[in-house]
């Protein structure tokens, strides 16, 4: 059976990709970036992305496991027109960048779609490239990117596509990005393909946010703060009122109240809801447990009211949110 008859066929032109490659790349982003365009050119039968590798010079770029990468492109001698440019970089970016690759970058067409991985967020944003975009990268970096360029819109999610610019946190949120691009240029039913291929039970959606360790998200929080959101997140299914919320910690509810809206800038019920509500998001995405169980494992007493509270929070019911 030729590969050809495993999809239908694609019309789309061929998308020319040149992926970036900077000292200290994560081989994981890189793979989790490409391999999807492979397998997505495998298994339509057709040359759908055209991927080429470039360095900055002639010498092999070596990655974070210490393993050397022969790029097939130096940016002189870059193949022209292309489509999409993705930077691999590390995160943090411990170096300067040459200036040739910064007048590189901002020379390319502006239909020509710039994408970060890891670190290449924030080679895009020392090149002013991301001014005005949404854009994301690993958690461990949220503080010190706003601070560095608060022209850029930062977002916490897996991955960001605004426009022309595309960026995304470490690893295999890359697989992600792609995958979701895919389906945009080619199909859905392509995107199954090649996600059954590489054994990915559930392609993640670009609302997702990465999961950020809890004093992270709080910074320098008191501990009192810290306690009551632990508390919330261990108590889902049967909430606690803002009231024995305080009791537990030993403070007065007011202060508690205080301590969300200085923080957080939310009232106590208001954030544990927005706690409730993506743990339920979470399970109708990944489980095939019915709504009514899903209501109730999340602390709504009835199947109405969660339905309510999940149509004003995302804007779709709980049903529509399994169809989408």
């Amino acid at each position: 059976m030729q590969l050809s008859s495993l999809s239908p066929p694609l019309t789309l032109a061929r998308q020319r990709i040149g992926v970036l490659l900077l000292p200290g790349f994560s081989m994981l982003s890189h793979a989790s970036a490409v391999e999807p365009l492979l397998m997505a050119n495998q298994l339509s039968g057709q040359v759908l992305y055209q991927v080429f590798t470039l360095s900055t010079d002639e010498q092999p770029v070596r990655s974070s496991a210490q393993l050397s990468c022969h790029a097939d492109y130096t940016l002189e001698g870059a193949p022209p027109h292309l489509d999409m440019v993705l930077i691999c970089a590390p995160s943090p970016l411990p170096y300067a960048l040459p200036a040739k690759l910064m007048e590189w970058l901002r020379h390319q067409p502006s239909r020509t779609m710039l994408g970060g991985l890891a670190g290449g967020a924030e080679v895009l944003a020392r090149t002013g490239l991301l001014e005005g975009y949404r854009a994301t990268l690993p958690w461990q970096r949220f503080a010190a990117f706003a601070q560095a360029y608060p022209q850029v819109t930062l977002s916490q999610q897996l991955f960001e596509i605004d426009r022309n610019r595309i960026t995304c946190a470490s690893g295999t949120a890359a697989m992600d990005m792609m995958l979701t691009l895919v389906r945009q240029q080619q199909s859905s039913h392509l995107v199954e393909q090649v996600s059954e291929h590489f054994m990915c039970e559930r392609i993640r959606m670009a609302d997702e946010r990465q999961h950020v360790p809890l004093r992270h998200r709080l910074g320098h929080a008191p501990q009192s703060l810290v306690d009551a959101v632990t508390l919330m997140e261990a108590n889902i299914e049967e909430p606690l009122s803002t009231l024995e919320l305080a009791e537990h910690l030993g403070i007065s509810r007011r202060q508690l109240e205080r301590l969300f809206k200085k923080y957080l800038q939310a009232v106590p019920s208001r954030y544990y809801l927005n706690l409730r509500l993506q743990d339920a998001r979470k399970q109708l995405r990944e489980s095939d447990r019915s709504v009514g169980d899903i209501a109730f494992a999340t602390g709504f007493s009835s199947a109405a009211h969660f339905s309510t509270a999940y149509r004003n929070h995302f804007g779709l019911t709980p049903r529509e949110e399994r169809l989408s």
